[in-house]
Parts: C-alpha cells; structure tokens; sequence
C-alpha cells in the first residue's frame, strides 16, 4: 500500500482506465460511503440499479434508493439533462465531503460516469472517495472488442463476464464471431442440422499447429436463439452493441458438414478439426445466396445493431477455378477472375442485408474485386485496406494485426503459455493510433475506431481469454476513449499498476508480463552489446546472473548497462524488497565476428514482425523456433537484402543464418538464398547460393562454409515463396519470410 500510494502522489490523479479528459482533485474532505448513503436518481432509471449492485458487490452495503435528496446529507446523486451542453456520451462527476453527482445529457454519458466511480471504489477501498470534479468523453464511436467462439465455445455465463470486462473500460462493440470451419455456434431454426451437425467436431488440436497433435475427444456446443437474445438483452444495459459475424464465403466447413449441397463439389465433408484455412467455400451461385439470405433472415431480428459482420477473409479460390457453375456464373456476369466473383457473391448479400435496414462490415479482403456500395471494411492485414476504404468514403474499422491481435503473445515466450505467434506487447497496443497518417482530416472521419480480436485456436477455457485480453483490453480502450497530448505510457502503466487491485479483486486471470524485466539492447562503439535492464516500476530493483543460475536478491544487483563480448546466459528478475516481483527473464547470447554489426535492409520489416529492425540480425538473440514471434523480422511477399558492414576486415569461413517454416501462419522458407561478401563494399565474390531443397535439409538453420577470405562487407539475400500455393491455408495470399540471427564465424 506505501509503494501505491507513492504512486498516486508521483502521479497527482487519480487511477482510471481509460483516462478522464479532465481531472481536478480538491484539497477538501472526501465522500464517505456508508450504510446510511442515499442513491438519488430520477423515476425510472436503470442505471441507478446497476450502481446499487457495483456498491453491495465492491463495499458490502445495501444502499436506499430514492427520487431526490431533501433529506439527506450523504447522497450518491444521478442526473440526466437532456439540456446539459456536452457531446454525446460525456458526463461529469462533482463529489465533495456530502455528495457525488454524476451528470450526463443520456444515459450511455450517466453510465459511463458510473464505470468511473466503479474503478474509484476499487481503488479506495477505505470507502472514501477524494473530493474532484471529472469532465469526460469519447473520441471514437466504435470501441469495440471481438471474441471468436468458433475454435473453441464459451457458455453464456462467460461471454456476460467478457461484456463486464467491455463495459468497465467503457467500450461499446461487442463483436462475436459465431461461426467458422471449426464450429457453427448459432441456432438457425429453418436449418436445424448447422448446429446438430455443424456445431460439433470429432476431437481438437492440442499443442501448436505445427506438431499436428490431436485430442481424440468429441467437442461442441452452441447458442440458442433465446440464448442470443438473453445476451444481447444482457450487453444492451452496459451500453454495448453486438455486432455477429456470420462467415461467407470462406471458413465454411462447419457449414458444409451440415449441408454439402451448397459447395462446389457436394462433398462429403466433415467440421474442420485442424485450424487454419480450408478450401471448401461456399459455391456462389444462387441456390447458396438463397440458403445464407435465409440464416441472415433468422440473424438479422435477433441483433438490434446497424452493421452485421459478413467476414470475406481467407477465401480460397481453387474450387471455384474449378467449378463449371462458377465459370458460368463469371462469364454470364461479366467478372474478370474469382475475385470479382466474391465482390459478386458480397454485393448480392449486401443487397439483401440493406433490404432489411442493416449494413455489412467485413474484412479488408472484401475490397478485392471491388467493393460493395455500402459495405464498412474492418481492416487487419495493416491499415492499408482501411486507408483504401476511407479514401473511397466507406466506414471502416482499424483492427490491424501489429496492434490489435490479442491471440499474439504479450511478454517473454519462454514463460508464456502457448499463443499462435506474434509478439504484441503492451506497450505497442498503448501506441497504436487509429488514424493512419495517410488520410486527410476528411478522410479521417471515416474511420468509426478500433477493436482488439480475440481468436481462440490456443484458448480452451476462459480463464485463458482473460489472460490473453487483460490488460491490452484496458489499454487499447484508453486509445480509443482519445489520448490527451499529456497522455504517455508511463503514466498508463502506472495507473494499470493500481488498477491490478481491482482485477484481483474480480478475480480476473489477467496477463503478469507487465512485471516482467524488459531488456533494451544496442551496440557500443567497439561492436559489443549493451544490455540496459528495465524494471516494470522505478521502485523495484533488478537482480541478475551471468552464468545461467537462478538470481536472487543476493544476485548481482543492476545499476548500469551491460557489456556483453563473450557467449554467456543472462539471468534477471525484479524485486522488491525481498519479494520476487516478475517471472525470470532469460535470455542466451551468442557472440560472433558479425554480433552488433550495423546492418541495412532493403525492405522494412512488417510492424507485426519488426522485433528490433535490422539489428535484430546481429544481436546475438536466436528466435524462438516453437513461439516464432519477438526475435523473428517478418516480411509479407517480399525478398529481403540485408547488408552487412562488420566494421572492419575480418577473417572469415562460415556463415549460418536463421529461416523458418510455418504455412499453418503463411510462413515459408524462402525459395533461395544467397550469399556474397566484398572487402570495399564494391567488389563482390560471386553469390553462393543455397537452394530451397537445401534450406529444408537444414530445417531452416542455414550453414555455409567458405575458404578463409578477407571480408568486411556481407551481402545476405532471402528470396519470397511469392504467392501461397493452392491447397495451402491463405492460398493465393503474399507468403512470410522470416529471418533471425546472421552468424558469422
């Protein structure tokens, strides 16, 4: 308690999430809240009941209710004034040592003002609110976050906990994806077998794609359509829209197992137990439309929401190359290829969705082949098809998967569970602006916000979705609630320091990375490595080892960078006091002629995959080959040069460098590599080239050995696969290359 209070007074705010736009704290005596505390709210209101259950769950206390404040001296009061001059959705709270006012012109305003005090009354726990005055409100409209219960089903319990979650950070879009090639999870009445067939699969994947490991166990489950409204009903008094993603036309196995006349070959097929992309699809012609126009007639009524997601992504297009219907249906429409033929199939389904009053969202892939008149675009290859959609004036919805992928790991592979890859900090989810710098103020406008996307392959239970969402969730939540110019990460994570008693109070599972030692490592100016260690708070101390033991807090205590010019295994945690604070940050170096070298690229990595740019080639650090992620430089469908100045003319025989191979992520060896090396960087030998036949031999660890020669300069170049192969998940998409460690010996 004495290091938070620190906190707060180094701070001087108070700790909320998202961060008000304007806080004033007042020297004057706090509110206290007692058992003889009134709520005053007008006839009627809802939110006074929601408050009422905040206060008995977090402080114990069965508070009166009642229409105005004549009698008391101690009262927690709810206005709505419609007249009130502040933009939708803001609110104000004016507390002293006899009342807290929450004042907001609708009720979202008066709700989101009652989210505020709920995270108050978690942090003073003593019941006594400091006397202030929070002016308040959104930036962007949709603040959303996505839940994927096609991998794996959560009962409705657990999905109520994940709306909680959503409205605790004030956020409004509840996206739920409802169904994919692994499980069909909403009741369509007129079509019963999608989910007596559709909803369940013989077994699941365990492990990572990779090992192609399966459980053997039967596994299932879905939503009724009573359930649906029940949930719906549920995220409604929070204020939230759920916005359902029925996927078309790809990701349709589940689908097609429960009725495989709406495919292009008839089938059989079964509910897709690997994850992935498959390439069954629905067959686009209009027996099809006429089956989905039917399900979204059953979808439609059931969510109140204006948008419906469609989703569009990672569509295959091998059966309809080879489908006669479909090659008719191109020629008789006048489409160029099979991408205009799902911008065909997309339109056909917007048509019918306008019909009934709602429009479709999907994902960026439904720009290709043109896209449909009045469809919004959620955008999660980069921001690029966003900033496309946008610039045509259609809505869209940033979600890209360098910032907003939660499935991503979060802290130090070696003690985080197992993710699908990726690296996504906290701190890059703080960073992330929604706004690309491409568009104009106008073009601007069209971006409605953002949302985090929670996709369930390696979540088998809930407890492991909290874990992957929190606390990014809370992070991402203050992005869009708007970041004030004063606003930086710092002061977030102080805040979210505070903001670790409320969960555990909720016993939320929440992600520990923030505690972790985080390692900043540069060059000096002999070409050593130096290794700065952070602590997680300026509070805790470091204790570190060199020599692979465990550290202690009689460990080598941090105080400067440091230097490392010899292989070696660097242990560290922090501490305070005598309390371990973080799990062990560990990390092996290997030292090499080419170790800290400055190298340049030709291509910059992908943001998803950029770890720490170029001279992450060189800094000693191998990625991880089974949680490819922080260590890896990722490049989608381009040829990577890097070239290497070691500074000075070494003597050199041996080169190795660093590839990997993942086509369950799109990631593939690259079709060559080839090496050349110069004493004067204008002079090259001639290129040793290393096959794709080779690479695979070598299972990605790249060995090539030359007679001792004089070299200063480094030419390394990784050929791209190019466009992925038919048959293959992300078929006719860019492939990934990635590259690690250049070793040079």
């Amino acid at each position: 308690m004495f290091l938070l209070s620190c906190i707060i007074s180094a701070q001087a705010t108070i700790p909320i999430i998202p961060k008000p736009k304007y806080v004033l704290l007042e020297k004057t005596p706090p509110f206290s809240i007692t058992k003889q505390t009134v709520l005053i709210a007008p006839k009627g209101n809802l939110e006074v009941q929601y408050l009422k259950e905040i206060i008995q769950k977090q402080l114990g206390l069965e508070l009166e209710t009642n229409t105005n404040n004549l009698n008391s001296k101690n009262s927690i009061e709810l206005i709505v004034n419609p007249l009130l001059k502040m933009d939708i959705d803001a609110y104000k709270i004016k507390s002293n040592s006899k009342i807290i006012q929450i004042e907001a012109s609708n009720s979202e305003g008066l709700f989101y003002g009652i989210q505020s005090l709920n995270q108050l009354l978690g942090y003073y726990s003593n019941k006594k609110i400091p006397a202030l005055t929070i002016i308040d409100q959104p930036k962007f409209k949709w603040r959303g976050m996505h839940l994927d219960v096609a991998r794996h089903f959560f009962p409705k319990s657990d999905i109520k906990k994940y709306i909680d979650y959503l409205a605790l950070y004030k956020m409004n879009v509840f996206h739920w994806h409802l169904t994919d090639d692994q499980g069909w999870r909403i009741e369509i009445k007129k079509y019963p077998k999608l989910t007596s067939v559709g909803a369940f699969r013989k077994e699941s994947m365990v492990g990572h794609y990779n090992e192609q490991r399966f459980d053997g166990k039967p596994y299932g489950g879905f939503y009724s359509q009573d359930d649906i409204k029940e949930i719906v009903a549920y995220a409604q008094q929070k204020h939230i829209t759920v916005v359902p993603e029925i996927e078309m036309p790809g990701h349709a196995s589940a689908a097609l197992a429960a009725y495989p006349e709406f495919s292009c070959t008839g089938g059989p097929f079964e509910v897709a137990t690997k994850w992935g992309v498959l390439d069954d699809v629905f067959c686009p012609n209009n027996n099809t439309l006429a089956f989905l126009n039917d399900i979204l007639d059953e979808v439609l009524p059931l969510f109140p929401s204006e948008y419906i997601h469609i989703g569009g992504d990672e569509c295959p297009k091998t059966r309809w190359q080879k489908c006669a219907k479909c090659q008719d249906l191109i020629k008789r429409e006048g489409l160029k290829d099979e991408h205009e033929l799902q911008s065909y199939f997309i339109s056909q389904i917007e048509k019918h969705i306008n019909k009934k009053g709602k429009k479709i969202i999907g994902w960026d892939e439904i720009l290709e082949g043109g896209l449909a008149p009045n469809a919004a675009v959620m955008s999660w290859r980069g921001t690029e098809g966003g900033i496309a959609a946008a610039k045509a004036n259609h809505y869209v919805v940033m979600s890209p998967g360098s910032h907003c992928y939660f499935d991503h790991y979060q802290g130090e592979q070696k003690t985080e569970p197992l993710a699908i890859g990726g690296y996504t900090p906290l701190e890059m989810v703080y960073d992330f602006n929604p706004i690309p710098n491409e568009l104009t103020a106008d073009e601007s406008s069209f971006v409605l916000g953002a949302q985090g996307n929670v996709w369930t392959e390696y979540m088998e239970d809930f407890a492991k979705v909290e874990y992957m969402a929190m606390p990014r969730m809370a992070a991402l939540s203050e992005v869009l609630w708007g970041k004030d110019s004063t606003s930086n990460y710092l002061d977030f994570k102080a805040r979210l320091l505070l903001h670790f008693l409320l969960l555990d109070k909720m016993k939320v599972s929440y992600s520990k990375a923030l505690f972790e030692v985080k390692t900043k490592i540069t060059a000096t100016e002999n070409h050593s490595l130096q290794v700065e260690l952070v602590a997680p708070n300026p509070l805790f101390s470091i204790f570190y080892t060199l020599d692979g033991t465990q550290p202690t807090n009689h460990s080598l205590l941090y105080s400067k960078p440091i230097i490392i010019d010899t292989n070696l295994q660097l242990k560290a945690a922090s501490f305070e006091s005598d309390i371990q604070k973080s799990a062990v940050l560990e990390q092996k170096f290997v030292v090499h002629l080419a170790t800290a070298a400055t190298v340049t690229l030709n291509e910059n990595p992908s943001d998803s995959y950029k770890a720490n740019g170029a001279f992450s080639l060189v800094d000693g650090m191998y990625g991880d080959r089974g949680k490819f992620g922080r260590d890896w430089l990722g490049f989608s469908g381009k040829d990577v040069m890097a070239t290497i100045d070691l500074g000075s003319i070494k003597k050199v025989q041996k080169f190795t460098i660093d590839v990997l191979s993942s086509p369950s992520s799109w990631i593939y060896y690259p079709r060559k590599i080839t090496i050349s090396y110069s004493e004067n960087g204008i002079d090259y030998s001639t290129e040793r080239s290393i096959s794709i036949k080779e690479i695979e031999d070598l299972n990605g660890i790249v060995k090539v050995e030359i007679p001792l020669a004089s070299v200063r300069y480094i030419k390394v170049n990784a050929y791209n696969q190019g466009k992925i192969a038919e048959g293959n998940p992300g078929a006719g998409e860019p492939s990934w290359l990635f590259i690690d460690e250049i070793k040079v010996e």
